[in-house]
């Protein structure tokens, strides 16, 4: 059976020194999209979207520290703890999503904060520009020929060969696919329903869904920590089981929620 051959330079343009890398094209790229997604969001529901380039700047830095410091210390401690300046070096690759979520929910309470918006309508709202970036991310992630799947016989599968001649799962497409599909969902559940309640279930949705895909996923991925434990699960899908189980009680606490406050309008005296 004949594979794909996946050869594609990482690398789209090199000007002496300087490179720019199909990841970096897309991974910056991702973060534009989603300021014209928001866009259109803070103009359909009033709020003024000047405040935006100054969110974009938060949300990056954000998500790079946060999936930079957790791709060194959950995935390859050993190193970066025994090399700290190479932490620095962000251009030689390593970034964890789990940690990129995490950086970028601290920067939203920042911006939340500073410019007087409701943190949690915040939160919802960028959920759905941010189901596009993981799926770019793991695009980025294709075109570097890294985060590869396990060998596979299946007649889609890929050879990657920058790496081996191993024909593997495209994990990478997976996710991609997969997180395509959550952000048309974001978009779906954000267009049905109220505002307030869109607020309060999108970040459950976005959690709930995307670190499910992700955990499962997981299952056809090589192993990316650099240590071994003897728990049954992989790094990856430790670090997903939190946001899982925080998405699920989101989602219940929304209908819940809601429901009360239906209750409450109806007693109350007109």
């Amino acid at each position: 059976m004949e594979h794909l051959l996946w050869n594609v330079d990482p690398v789209l343009l090199k000007l002496g020194p300087l490179e720019l890398r199909w990841y970096g094209l897309l991974f910056v790229g991702s973060f534009f999209l989603g300021l014209m997604i928001l866009t259109k969001i803070y103009k359909r529901e009033g709020k003024d979207p000047e405040v935006l380039d100054s969110l974009l700047i938060y949300i990056m830095v954000g998500a790079v520290l946060g999936s930079r410091l957790v791709h060194c210390f959950f995935y390859e401690p050993d190193f970066y703890l025994s090399n700290p300046l190479e932490i620095l070096k962000v251009w030689k690759g390593g970034l964890a999503s789990h940690g990129g979520l995490a950086g970028v929910l601290i920067a939203l309470y920042v911006f939340a904060k500073r410019y007087h918006t409701p943190y949690m309508w915040l939160l919802a709202r960028v959920a759905i520009p941010g189901a596009l970036t993981a799926a770019f991310v793991r695009f980025g992630n294709f075109f570097n020929s890294e985060i590869l799947g396990l060998p596979s016989d299946a007649p889609w599968a890929i050879i990657f060969q920058r790496v081996d001649m191993v024909p593997r799962h495209p994990v990478q497409l997976y996710e991609a696919f997969s997180y395509l599909f959550i952000f048309l969902l974001l978009i779906v559940i954000y267009r049905k329903v109220t505002p307030a309640f869109a607020t309060k279930i999108l970040p459950g949705v976005f959690l709930t869904t995307l670190f499910t895909m992700r955990f499962f996923l997981e299952y056809t991925k090589t192993r990316q920590a650099a240590y071994s434990t003897d728990l049954p699960f992989t790094t990856g899908q430790m670090l997903s089981i939190p946001y899982i189980i925080l998405g699920i009680l989101w989602i219940i606490w929304a209908f819940k929620s809601t429901s009360r406050d239906r209750k409450h309008d109806k007693a109350s005296p007109r």
